[in-house]
């Protein structure tokens, strides 16, 4: 028995008639088109697969599509703006946050949903939000430059559209 959704993601609309027993990361892969999210361990341990659900970053392979009803799924995808690249995509790649790559996307979600919590994340508080996230190739020395490098850009950002700031974010 199909079950109808709706749901929207990274702005866009959409309805499909899916089972009940797909999972949101493959609702999202094979379903919508949208391969940025990635398919790791399908346990929930490598955070490969994060995206953000009602603007809070969850591990797609944990979630059913149809719980997704409803709600507003952004990926990896719906970060860059008008060709420019969310701030914490510019840090990951400013910073050499990347090496293979594959974690990246889930990396990179998480860190957006840090930075919406936390406008200056401790490095303690940035290694607390990455625990649930396994890179293979990295010291996560890097990535954790890149957050900090994003949450002084979208400081610096905030800061500049009150008018108080002309500096950029020290790199």
């Amino acid at each position: 028995m199909k079950k109808t959704i709706h749901v929207t993601i990274n702005g866009r609309e959409y309805e499909h008639e899916i089972e009940p027993r797909l999972l949101l990361v493959h609702y999202l892969r094979e379903v919508v088109g949208l391969t940025g999210t990635h398919i790791g361990c399908e346990t929930g341990l490598c955070g490969a697969c994060t995206v953000m659900l009602d603007g809070r970053a969850v591990k797609s392979c944990l979630v059913l599509a149809v719980q997704a009803d409803g709600g507003e799924v952004r990926t990896i995808e719906g970060l860059a703006e008008g060709g420019q690249l969310h701030p914490v995509q510019e840090g990951f790649w400013v910073k050499h946050g990347v090496q293979c790559g594959y974690c990246t996307p889930g990396m990179i979600m998480v860190a957006c949903d840090l930075l919406e919590r936390r406008k200056a994340p401790t490095v303690e508080e940035i290694r607390r939000a990455l625990d649930g996230n396994v890179c293979r190739c990295t010291g996560y020395q890097h990535i954790i430059e890149a957050i900090q490098y994003a949450a002084g850009k979208l400081k610096a950002s905030s800061a500049d559209e009150r008018g108080t700031s002309s500096g950029a974010p020290e790199a």
